[in-house]
């Protein structure tokens, strides 16, 4: 079992000033670069994933996501604990995904990191989003042009062959 497992029942202690989320609503860039502004802040590292067009040169039209909430909002503030713990300047953590059908364009996911100075507001960007990716119960389906679908190993992530699929 690992760290995220083992500590699903404990509370996990968050700052008032971080946001999480998981919507059906269409996600808001400047909403999450609103909510990870801080007067402390030297840089904000904002990444958005979105759905592509094609998966391995295979027409996508659609994604859809499900995710199990409770367990996921809980990665998400042990997400933010860990960077605390590394990047210990970082102001705001903001996570947000959406769940449901997304088309080709549409944002699926918005991680943004408010920091006093650029390279730990990258670093720990990267790690938000590279943790969820392979910790947080998040699942995407995609569905073909050709009107065939399938779920996306969420596995596949962990490996790094894999991960430009992720």
């Amino acid at each position: 079992m690992n760290q995220l497992t083992s500590s699903f029942a404990v509370p996990i202690p968050t700052q008032a000033e971080d946001s999480f989320a998981i919507t059906f609503a269409p996600l808001s860039l400047a909403e999450v670069y609103a909510l990870a502004d801080d007067a402390a802040n030297g840089a904000i590292v904002v990444m958005s994933g979105m759905v592509r067009n094609q998966t391995d040169g295979k027409p996508v039209v659609s994604l859809e996501y499900q995710a199990y909430e409770p367990m996921a909002m809980q990665v998400f503030r042990q997400i933010a604990a860990e960077i605390r713990k590394t990047w210990s300047d970082v102001n705001r953590v903001v996570i947000h995904h959406r769940v449901g059908r997304l088309h080709v364009g549409e944002i699926s996911v918005l991680v943004a990191i408010g920091c006093p100075h650029r390279s730990e507001a990258f670093e720990a960007c990267r790690y938000a989003i590279d943790t969820l990716k392979h910790n947080a119960p998040i699942w995407k389906k995609e569905h073909s042009q050709d009107g065939s679908s399938s779920w996306v190993s969420i596995g596949a992530c962990e490996t790094e062959e894999g991960a430009k699929n992720c």
